[in-house]
């Protein structure tokens, strides 16, 4: 797993460095349909700030309770500062609780464990993925730094859909394959959703696969990029029925 405290604090700085050149906070944000980037930036810091207080209360049964969420400034570099204190918050309150404290979250069905660390490791996709979102607003999106990649796309199936999770159609298998190496298999069955990680491919086929590399696979999941802008194989259709799954139900 990546160190993902100073990611975090690196992407939250390149998140800032991207609002900071931005003509217009009021520039719309094409991979999140309606939102300007003001509203992006209020997104991200209000949500560091309630993961910090979350990760605070420790173990809990349910998140704490939420009072009216701190609204972001309009002023430029008011905004500035307000973002770089929320990324504290988060960061303080992972460092005093410690990777392996409990904290309530929302993938209690995962495989993903419910720790602060976990959060952290959630955050920084969760700030990865909006500073892309950021960039490509100002049409200069850049790649996802490598090892923030990598971790990843195991943390978006590990959190997102592997779990004590009801697959409700037939049993499948499902390939991401990096073009830096290793591959995940994603298991779908009734019973429950299994992850596999690989070295590299996978040693038998799947009944689906998609290929590029790791930051391009995790735009994919989070449905920044269609599959279709990768290498696909087998059964195109299960991609739509994985994006359609809601595991709760």
């Amino acid at each position: 797993m990546v160190e993902t405290l100073p990611l975090i604090d690196e992407r939250s700085a390149a998140f800032r460095a991207a609002i900071a050149a931005a003509p217009d906070l009021d520039v719309p944000v094409p991979s999140c349909p309606g939102w300007t980037l003001f509203d992006l930036a209020q997104h991200l810091g209000q949500g560091q700030r309630r993961w910090a207080v979350i990760v605070a209360a420790g173990p809990a049964a349910h998140p704490p309770a939420e009072g009216a969420p701190e609204p972001a400034p309009r002023e430029r570099e008011e905004l500035a500062g307000w973002l770089a204190a929320a990324t504290q918050r988060l960061l303080h309150a992972v460092q005093e609780a410690g990777p392996d404290r409990g904290c309530w979250t929302w993938w209690d069905g995962s495989e993903s464990p419910l720790t602060a660390g976990a959060v952290a490791r959630h955050q920084l996709q969760e700030v990865a993925v909006h500073t892309y979102d950021a960039e490509l607003a100002l049409g200069a999106p850049r790649p996802l730094p490598g090892a923030v990649a990598l971790d990843g796309v195991e943390e978006f199936l590990a959190t997102c859909c592997a779990g004590a999770y009801r697959w409700p159609h037939e049993p499948a298998t499902i390939d991401y394959r990096a073009a830096e190496g290793p591959s995940w298999r994603l298991s779908l069955a009734a019973g429950g959703v299994r992850l596999t990680r690989f070295p590299g491919a996978a040693p038998d086929a799947a009944d689906a696969s998609v290929r590029g590399t790791a930051g391009e696979l995790v735009l994919a999941l989070y449905n920044r990029i269609t599959v279709d802008a990768l290498e696909v194989g087998g059964d195109r259709r299960l991609f739509d029925l994985l994006l359609e799954w809601d595991p709760d139900e």
